[in-house]
């Protein structure tokens, strides 16, 4: 991991504010010219309901709902965008996705509408998705995500406050953990410098590994070679003498 990869650009700033501007946009309409724009909402278990896993984040009952959601909405998509721009896109649509799919299975037969489910995805997939990749400043943003909205948790249990959908951000936060685990970022992993870093490592076949028993003790694998006879290519003639001639020379 080098610091280059964390790139300011202007869809840092311009995406959360553009996706807040279109929720207000479409309070504007709602209230303007008095749309009717629960309907659109998730309503579980019916085929028309479905329509709100796609609707539902633009739509919001009132001014307070709207605001409320919107803060959170502009401080995470913008560390979203920053910290891990590779995967923004996919994570926004597949959370919307995924965690109005879940809603629909599992809510209240009611209206859910509202930003949150979508809140919840980006709190749970910044926060798992930083402990992962173990780099320290994607821990810190992890820390303070949790510092900041960690309250949050509260709401995905039931009868905590029966006003919300505490199913929409229970089916926003599964769906952000599951995808911390799912997308993955090669781009924040520590470089393998070393043989043994490697997956498939086998110190077996590793020659200086070779040297050293199961207990860490050196062991000398070397095996001395021999010393070669000596040769020459000058031709040495021997004379075979008997003992008995020798003798009689003398």
């Amino acid at each position: 991991m080098v610091e280059k990869d964390f790139k300011f650009t202007n869809s840092v700033i311009a995406l959360p504010l553009f996706s807040v501007l279109l929720l207000w946009i479409v309070y504007w309409l709602q209230i303007r010219y008095d749309f009717d724009f629960y309907e659109y909402g998730i309503y579980p278990r019916t085929f028309t309901g479905l329509q709100g896993v796609i609707f539902s984040p633009f739509i919001h009952a009132d001014i307070s709902h709207l605001y409320n959601n919107s803060i959170p909405l502009l401080v995470l998509l913008a560390a979203l965008q920053f910290f891990y721009p590779k995967q923004t896109i996919q994570v926004i649509v597949y959370g919307i996705l995924f965690s109005g799919l879940i809603t629909w299975v599992i809510a209240r037969p009611n209206y859910h509408i509202g930003a949150s489910g979508l809140i919840y995805v980006l709190v749970s997939f910044i926060f798992f998705k930083g402990i992962q990749t173990k780099y320290y400043r994607l821990v810190a943003l992890s820390l303070s995500v949790i510092m900041f909205y960690g309250g949050m948790i509260w709401y995905v249990f039931p009868e905590v406050d029966n006003s919300i959908s505490w199913e929409g951000h229970l089916a926003g936060f599964i769906t952000g953990f599951v995808m911390s685990i799912q997308f993955k970022t090669p781009e924040y992993q520590k470089p393998l410098l070393y043989d043994w870093q490697q997956p498939d490592y086998n110190p077996e076949e590793d020659d200086f590994m070779k040297h050293f028993d199961e207990n860490g003790n050196f062991v000398n694998t070397e095996i001395p070679e021999e010393a070669p006879y000596f040769y020459s290519d000058t031709l040495v003639e021997y004379t075979v003498v008997k003992q008995e001639e020798l003798d009689d020379n003398l």
